[in-house]
Formats: structure tokens, C-alpha cells, sequence
């Protein structure tokens, strides 16, 4: 089943329109360059509560629906929701199954009633969120008393090599904007949510080549969806000197791509 809500309203960076689209286009081919996700998300799993044992779950950004099995198969006595804004995706993932229904929504103005999950799970999605203040006020309503919000998002300096090489290139925005590690700390401690833990790490990933890490960014739909970045084809003598720029950075295992991964767990007083 499928709940349609209204458009969501477009507000701040990234246009949520844009990123629904380039994730419903993704579906098909995300779980096939999902490396980083199946890790970054088994990751924020072990640092649930060891005591948690919610009657009801939400898995906010469930993209391909990964961790809403994972989720089911960790809590098989609770009801499981699966909530993404990209139509695609849910298209995608309910014939896997994993959660009793399948939702269309924004994680700014969730479509749930008020103390209704003892969990909420975000494994990479809330870097596309551009009012993150609005996210947490939506878990903190939608948090039962003593339920858990755990999230993992990205922070500045992912894709770092990238964004540098491009710098060298032409100064024009080609690599996702992300928001700074210091405010992830600050709209947390204001968010009237008992923070647990919130902590940043750093996963390198490793290519052959420049071709082979812009393709995987495509096929997960998390290519550059900024405003102020070049329309039309990527010349040849641009590529070429992106390729020539980025090759500074090459290390044994390859061309490096760090992200720098936020981990947060905080809970709604009882």
C-alpha cells in the first residue's frame, strides 16, 4: 500500500523535486554500487540500544528498502514503515517487502500521527534535507516517549578529492553541497531530543578511474543536483583536465573518494 501525499514544499537546498526524480530514475541500478550505503547502514544498525525493542518502526529514506528487511528481520514483532520521497524507489522496494506499508513522503513534514514510532531509522538521506532543524522537530512529534532516532548523513568534505579536482578545473559547482559538522552538533543539542551519541568518521572508498566513480555516483542518483552547476555536456577538454587534476590524488588501491559520514542516535525523553 502506498499513502500519495501532496507535492512537498521546495524550500532551501537541494530542490527536493530534483532529488525525487534523480532517485526515482536510480532505482533500478542503486543496489548494484550501494557499497558505501550497505556499509554506512549496517554501521548506524549495531549502535541502536542494545534494550530497544520498538512495537513500531519507520525507515525514513528507505530508498531500495535494504534496511526496512534488515529492520523486520532485526524487530520481527514490530509493524514496519517505509518512507521515501522518491516514487521510484518505492516502487522498487515493495515487492521485497520488509515493511506493512510503503509511504510517499519528506522527512520535513512527515505524514504520521504524533507518538506513533518507537523507532526512526535514516541511513544516508537527511544530506538532502535542506531544513535539518524541521527534521528533527518532525522525529522528535512522530518519537513515542523513550523512542530512538538514529541517522546517518553526510557532512562537508565528502567527496573532497572530487570537488578539488573540479576547483582546479573551471571553480563552477559540480559536487552536492553538504552542511557542516558543527551544525549537525548545534540543531541537535536544540533539539529538545536526548542526543546518545554524534560522531563523525571518515570511508574512503577507492576507483580505477574517474569514469568508473562518476558512473556509481549516477547509478545511486547522487550525482551534483545543486543549483549553479553547468548545464549541458561535460567537454572533452574539461573531462580531460578533471581526469589530469584528479590523478594528483592517486593513491596505490586507486582514486580516493572520501565521505565523511555523521552518525547521531538521540532519544525522546520519557
Amino acid at each position: 500500500m502506498t499513502e500519495r501525499l501532496p507535492a512537498p514544499q521546495d524550500s532551501g537546498l537541494p530542490d527536493k523535486r530534483r532529488v525525487a526524480a534523480s532517485f526515482s530514475r536510480a532505482a533500478a541500478s542503486y543496489d548494484s554500487v550501494a557499497e558505501l550505503q550497505r556499509t554506512v547502514g549496517a554501521e548506524l544498525l549495531a549502535r541502536l540500544p542494545a534494550e530497544l525493542l520498538p512495537s513500531r518502526w519507520l525507515d525514513l529514506g528507505c530508498g531500495t528498502g535494504h534496511f526496512s528487511r534488515a529492520l523486520a528481520e532485526r524487530f520481527p514483532q514490530a509493524e514496519g514503515l517505509a518512507l521515501d520521497i522518491a516514487e521510484g524507489m518505492l516502487q522498487h522496494a515493495r515487492p521485497l517487502g520488509g515493511a506493512e506499508r510503503f509511504i510517499a513522503g519528506d522527512a520535513e513534514q512527515l505524514p504520521l500521527r504524533a507518538a506513533s514510532c518507537g523507532l526512526i531509522f535514516s541511513s544516508l538521506a537527511l544530506q538532502w534535507c535542506a531544513d535539518f532543524a524541521a527534521v528533527l522537530a518532525e522525529a522528535r512529534r512522530v518519537l513515542q516517549p523513550g523512542g530512538v532516532f538514529a541517522f546517518a548523513s553526510l557532512c562537508v568534505g565528502t567527496l573532497q578529492e572530487l570537488r578539488d579536482s573540479w576547483q582546479a578545473v573551471d571553480g563552477l559547482v559540480h559536487v552536492n553541497r553538504f552542511r557542516h559538522f558543527a551544525d549537525y552538533q548545534r540543531l541537535c543539542a536544540a533539539s529538545g531530543l536526548q542526543l546518545l551519541s554524534l560522531e563523525r568518521q571518515a570511508q574512503v572508498l577507492h576507483f580505477p578511474d574517474v569514469r568508473r566513480l562518476t558512473h556509481e555516483l549516477k547509478a545511486l542518483g547522487a550525482h551534483n543536483l545543486n543549483p549553479g552547476r553547468p548545464g549541458g555536456l561535460t567537454g572533452r577538454a574539461r573531462l580531460l583536465a578533471l581526469i589530469a587534476a584528479y590523478e594528483r590524488c592517486r593513491q596505490p588501491q586507486g582514486l580516493p573518494a572520501t565521505y565523511q559520514v555523521v552518525y547521531g542516535v538521540l532519544r525522546r525523553e520519557e
